[in-house]
């Protein structure tokens, strides 16, 4: 095989709900942070009336501060599920859901290093309502503030003559290349060069409307776009090909024959 194509660009920014956020998420979110917890300092919250005011407003904003990036990774996480992403508001609640218990522990053990008697470990269940509460504002907000920046992004138009499937792309994927369709039971992955998304689709009939593309099908859940192609390896006997922004397709025998005689493999 050929041992490398072309030199790897950097990995694309990944556009999609499941995918790292950027700096600007991570300020925003630490901000939301930092507001709850000036809430539950004022409010004396979780038990910690017995402190300073000022005292306990900082040990509540750090607190906030901490769950909430929490908060943003398990939303990345969740954000994983297709059926889950395509909803803005039930990936905020089942982030949420997951994020009630660690927040409680987080709180708990803040608790253990400030305050004089500190509650023992059976009261974290009593903590949990305020967490669920917290847990819910932190990520409704997140994928709440996702959802206007998808729906205020521009769409590039595309060009005249263009093959019909670049008209489905996100319009935050407009005017990127198309790098490659992966299949995930009834949605499709596309992975690009300004990012990743699902779209509701089926493979065979994007297969069709991907015409006129330099690319190939290599697998029967891939497709994959010839100048995306970064190395052609093998790997636990079977090929591999590693493609711009990090993805590895899988080469499958129904299609290996075709790319070596195209100088793919």
């Amino acid at each position: 095989m050929t041992p490398r194509l072309r030199e790897a660009p950097p990995p694309a920014v990944r556009a999609s709900p499941a995918a790292r956020p950027g700096w600007a998420a991570v300020r925003r979110t630490a901000l939301g942070g930092a507001i709850v917890g000036v809430f539950l300092g004022v409010v004396g919250a979780y038990g910690s009336q017995a402190l300073p005011l000022g005292r306990r407003t900082i040990e509540m904003v750090a607190v906030s501060v901490t769950a909430s990036l929490m908060g943003m990774a398990v939303f990345v996480l969740t954000g994983r599920h297709p059926a889950i992403a395509a909803r803005w508001w039930l990936q905020g609640l089942t982030a949420a859901l997951v994020m009630t218990a660690p927040m409680a522990a987080v709180v708990w053990i803040a608790l253990q290093m400030v305050v004089r008697h500190p509650p023992p470990l059976g009261e974290i269940p009593d903590m949990l309502p305020t967490s669920a509460a917290s847990s819910a504002f932190f990520c409704l907000w997140i994928a709440y503030q996702l959802q206007r920046r998808r729906q205020a992004s521009p769409a590039a138009p595309t060009p005249a003559g263009a093959p019909k499937f670049l008209e489905r792309l996100p319009p935050k994927l407009r005017g990127g290349e198309l790098w490659a369709v992966e299949a995930e039971d009834h949605y499709l992955r596309l992975h690009t060069s300004l990012g990743a998304d699902l779209i509701l689709m089926r493979f065979s009939d994007a297969l069709q409307e991907l015409e006129g593309l330099e690319g190939a099908q290599v697998h029967r859940s891939w497709w994959v776009a010839r100048d995306a192609i970064v190395e052609a390896r093998r790997a636990d006997g079977r090929a591999l090909l590693r493609l711009k922004g990090g993805a590895q397709a899988p080469v499958s025998r129904t299609f290996a024959r075709d790319l070596r005689s195209r100088g793919w493999l």
